[in-house]
């Protein structure tokens, strides 16, 4: 994957920088490694869209989750508090959740950055949710561990909100 993504961002630099001869060679690769730098940064924040894989922030039984539909969320994809829809790609196996499973789950990091009303931008490092029963409003498990933005008290999340150990 790493050797195709490599390869895909040398033919976007050769695309822009194909006009130039080989005395500016030290351009050319000053260049090249610009633009890989901004098609990598580009690829990495997006939405949480479908076959997005999350991890599972609470004590359901699941590990790891698959997004195969965003709900109540604009056309692109799912941020930070929308409700999504999940296949269970890993999970313990005394768990309340099974492997193969679909369930709902409330998105409580994303790794694309979101404005706050004072100006600051929140992101976190990676994707996670917090599954949720079908009406999304309880969750499934009784503990959230990590951080939990506090906008999701706008999405009327209260409760995930009283169970996470911290509020960022």
């Amino acid at each position: 994957m790493a050797a195709a993504l490599a390869s895909k961002c040398s033919r976007v630099g050769r695309s822009m920088l194909g006009g130039l001869g080989n005395n500016s060679s030290g351009l050319l690769s000053t260049s090249h490694e610009m633009t890989c730098s901004t098609f990598l940064s580009q690829q990495q924040r997006t939405f949480i869209q479908m076959r997005t894989i999350l991890k599972v922030v609470d004590n359901s039984g699941a590990k790891k989750v698959m997004c195969i539909q965003a709900l109540k969320a604009n056309k692109k994809g799912a941020r930070l508090g929308d409700t999504i829809v999940a296949s269970v790609k890993e999970a313990h196996p005394n768990g309340k959740v099974k492997k193969g499973q679909v369930v709902y789950g409330v998105v409580v990091r994303a790794a694309m950055q979101r404005g706050r009303c004072d100006g600051s931008e929140v992101k976190f490092d990676d994707n996670a949710v917090v599954l949720v029963d079908k009406q999304g409003r309880q969750p499934i498990g009784t503990r959230v561990f990590g951080p939990v933005p506090h906008e999701l008290r706008k999405k009327k999340h209260v409760k995930i909100l009283s169970l996470a150990e911290q509020i960022a």
